[in-house]
């Protein structure tokens, strides 16, 4: 039984009270000794009472007895006592999500330096030296029980965290230490090892579904099998590891069946891996076997782990195609309702209705079930819960044909997903939901069914359309929440820009314009009338003989495109003026301003800008004072050439020494970085030590629907993502600094990707760019510096950003060298067009 709160604390002040008389009654040497038996007694309660209350998801009230009882050993000097406490209360962090402080609490508690960095999310890899050192440092750790429980936490929240490098080291180290003792610790980090290499292969998964690139694709599918081995072996040696607990097998059989279920999905959609599937799914059966014929194993764990081990043998039963394990996984699933009916724990309540829910085949009873689990969820404010049932009801209600029922659930839905993925982004960059699997059904299902009432609401489905654009950019950078603004909400605009959303929703394609007078249009295109002209025209502009194919070819489908997008909504807009587009999916590798009406391009009429979302940061012109660049170049090959994910087939780019010249001569003042002065560390130091409004790159470069993959050609290194993020992130926090204008010359589309503006867009948000231009294919060298110095006299002269692209693109197209679309359609402006 556990004590109410204010019970516990007039408890504490009686016992307190109790142990001053006996220190009064007794002599020094026996009161001493009393006293710190009687702060032992409390201590081992205190901790004690943090275990029950946070089996009874009160993680707050859990870390506060552990607080104490840390207190209370510190004043004994018990070290032993204090470890323990601190590691107890990374598990009350790890509970309330934050998992960067579990961390750190597990260093203090194993008394590491935590200048180390390695709960740092937002620092890469460890490096060799400091690998180095963290081994060092756990080699010099004694063998203890409790030291060995503080490395095997440590190496799980690394995972948790994403830190799978430094949670791999850690925890093999710890294997080693435990194995010179014989630790009964063994089986617990065998197991951690294994996750580890499921969680490995689990998001190489992820960006197998994600990637579009069929190289870059085919390269991850040589490598998911050798992690899955990886992580099978890990298991299996746990399981025959000889007297190991039940308990501890059943866990290591539970992930074994995890890991075999998944990978024999992929393998089925594998070309020729037809034996190694069948071999996957005989061994499915034969853990399946194992683990229901020693059920009792489940009776061996403490309630909470056995209520999840119930619940995980069902959601993986369920995903086996027999019907008889249907019932097994139904069976499996009502054991953990009843156990976690008997401790009266809510959140394990919910997730057993839910699961329920998903194994039920009447649509009444999954209803009622999914209800239920949704009430438990809501009545303990679990959004991390509430939303996967709110989510499965609005799928229910959608196909009863419920409209106003489905909508307030997926609304509900997307709230809860928006503000757990806030909560995790805010605290852990790796920490991310599935996406596609989780979150993208539930924001499309929703506007398809606003947009199919008589009078949609276009308003609040350009809002869930931004959510689901920046919550998919979020998630392919990785990164923390964006600070960018909806369109909508700009302020002190003097030319207002007409907004085009372009939204696909698999079978339609919706178009929602927003006027320079605020009013909201829609049409519907079939997507059949779409779909083969994009992929055709994308086919074509990513072809590497693009320059030699036939321009009649490009404006057949850049036509078909514009009649089918354009065309209905042109009476909507005005003659001229700036289009702002929001692009979805394969939209946005396809330079807009190319789109032809027979006549002209679209970009002979209007200056052309993108954003994610509907999303920018604040609009501003560049002014005279801010020409101020810094210009790097790279004109021949160089040591980066050879990185693993650099562009293929690159070669010498000696144009880039006269378009670098060229900016300079257009800007009030400039630092110039050619060749081998183009080093990331130079780099980083003139961006981190001085204020560039410009800053204009002119290398090999790539975007990819791989972020790893999307990168710039500096002269020693490669410079992806997260390497813009990690190069300027303390300075452009502060706006003053802010870049005004990124430009990328010479980059290309990696072949396949059809969403080319993540890839610049990611750059973009990385650097803390207000604009970013950038190039969708590699281009001729020529052509582009002649294109730039147009580029930045525009600026010079005052014109926005995008008005100044536009007329630079205008120079080529007027001259007769430089007419075909291979040389001025690839340049697109992504952010603020003023």
């Amino acid at each position: 039984m556990i004590l109410p709160q204010c019970c516990f604390k007039y408890l504490f002040s009686g016992v307190l009270a109790l142990s001053i008389i006996l220190v009064q009654s007794s002599s020094p040497a026996q009161t001493l000794k009393e006293e710190k038996e009687l702060l032992k007694n409390q201590a081992v309660s205190l901790t004690s009472s943090g275990h029950e209350q946070l089996a009874l998801d009160r993680a707050n009230d859990a870390l506060k007895s552990w607080q104490e009882s840390n207190k209370i050993y510190r004043q004994l000097n018990d070290q032993e006592g204090i470890t323990v406490s601190l590691i107890n209360q990374n598990l009350a962090f790890q509970a309330l999500g934050l998992h960067k402080e579990a961390c750190n609490k597990l260093l203090e508690a194993l008394n590491f330096n935590t200048n180390l960095g390695i709960c740092d999310t937002t620092l890469q890899q460890l490096a060799l030296a400091e690998k180095e050192q963290l081994t060092t440092l756990i080699g010099k750790q004694k063998a203890t029980s409790v030291n060995l429980l503080g490395l095997q936490n440590l190496g799980e929240v690394l995972r948790i965290l994403g830190k799978l490098n430094e949670s791999e080291t850690v925890l093999q180290e710890t294997l080693t230490l435990a194995k010179l003792v014989s630790s009964s610790r063994i089986s617990d980090i065998y197991l951690s090892l294994g996750n580890i290499e499921q969680t490995i292969y689990q998001q190489l998964q992820d960006k197998y579904s994600w990637i579009e690139e069929p190289l870059f694709r085919e390269q991850i599918a040589n490598i998911i099998p050798q992690k899955a081995q990886k992580s099978l072996l890990y298991y299996q040696t746990l399981e025959n590891i000889p007297d190991i607990s039940k308990s501890a097998k059943l866990q290591a059989q539970l992930n074994h069946l995890t890991l075999l279920i998944s990978w024999g999905k992929w393998l089925s959609h594998q070309p020729n891996q037809a034996n190694l599937h069948q071999k996957v799914n005989q061994q499915i059966r034969v853990l399946v076997n194992q683990i229901d014929e020693n059920s009792s194993a489940f009776l061996e764990l403490s309630p909470e782990p056995s209520i999840h081990a119930r619940l995980n043998f069902a959601n993986n039963l369920s995903q086996i195609p027999d019907e008889q394990l249907k019932s097994v996984a139904i069976r499996y699933a009502k054991l953990a309702l009843k156990m976690a009916e008997t401790i009266n724990s809510i959140r394990w309540l919910s997730y057993s209705f839910g699961t329920l829910g998903k194994l039920s085949t009447q649509t009444e009873q999954k209803q009622a079930y999914f209800k239920k689990a949704l009430g438990f969820a809501q009545s303990i404010r679990s959004s991390d819960i509430a939303y996967q049932w709110q989510q499965q009801l609005g799928l229910i209600y959608q196909k009863q044909g419920k409209t106003e029922l489905a909508i307030q659930n997926y609304n509900a839905a997307i709230a809860n997903m928006t503000q757990v993925r806030d909560s995790f982004l805010s605290s852990n960059r790796d920490l991310q939901f599935s996406f596609q699997e989780e979150m993208e059904p539930a924001y499309r299902n929703y506007m398809r069914l606003l947009l199919a009432s008589p009078s949609p609401d276009l308003k609040k489905v350009i809002q869930v359309n931004q959510g689901l654009q920046i919550a998919r950019l979020e998630n392919f950078l990785r990164c923390g929440k964006l600070d960018i603004v909806a369109l909508n909400q700009l302020q002190n605009l003097k030319n207002v820009p007409s907004v085009i959303n372009i939204i696909d929703l698999e079978d339609t394609i919706e178009i929602i314009v927003q006027s320079p007078n605020g009013l909201l249009h829609h049409h519907s295109v079939d997507s059949k009338l779409v779909r083969f002209q994009v992929n055709q025209l994308l086919e074509a502009l990513q072809s590497e003989k693009l320059i030699n194919i036939n321009e009649s070819a490009i404006t057949h489908y850049s036509q078909k495109i514009y009649e089918s997008l354009i065309t209905p909504i042109k009476r909507y807009i005005p003659s001229s003026g700036t289009l702002v587009f929001t692009l979805d999916k394969s939209f946005q590798s396809l330079p807009m301003g190319l789109l032809y009406d027979g006549k002209d391009y679209l970009i002979e009429h209007y200056s052309i800008a993108g954003t994610v979302g509907s999303r920018v940061r604040q609009p501003r012109i560049l002014h005279e004072n801010q020409m101020v660049a810094l210009i790097a170049g790279l004109s021949k090959i160089s040591p980066s050439y050879i990185d693993k994910n650099a562009p293929k087939n690159m070669g010498n780019l000696p144009p880039s020494k006269q378009e670098l010249e060229n900016v300079e001569k257009q800007t009030k003042s400039s630092v110039a970085l050619l060749d081998d002065k183009f080093t990331f560390k130079r780099f980083k130091e003139e961006l981190t030590q001085n204020n560039f409004p410009i800053v204009h790159i002119t290398t090999h470069g790539q975007f990819s629907s791989d972020p790893l993959k999307t990168v710039l050609v500096a002269y020693d290194k490669l410079i992806n993502i997260r390497d813009f993020d990690s190069l300027i992130r303390d300075k452009t926090e502060n706006s003053q600094d802010a870049i005004e204008l990124l430009v990328l010359s010479a980059c290309e589309t990696a072949k396949g990707n059809k969403q080319s503006v993540m890839g610049i867009a990611g750059i973009a948000a990385q650097a803390g760019a207000r604009s970013t231009v950038a190039t969708l294919w590699r281009v001729d060298a020529n052509s582009t510096a002649l294109l730039m110095q147009e580029f930045y006299k525009g600026l010079n002269n005052g014109l926005p950003k995008a008005e100044a692209l536009r007329q630079a693109q205008l120079s080529l197209l007027s001259n007769p060298q430089y007419q075909k679309s291979y040389y001025w359609a690839p340049f697109l402006l992504v952010g603020s067009w003023l």
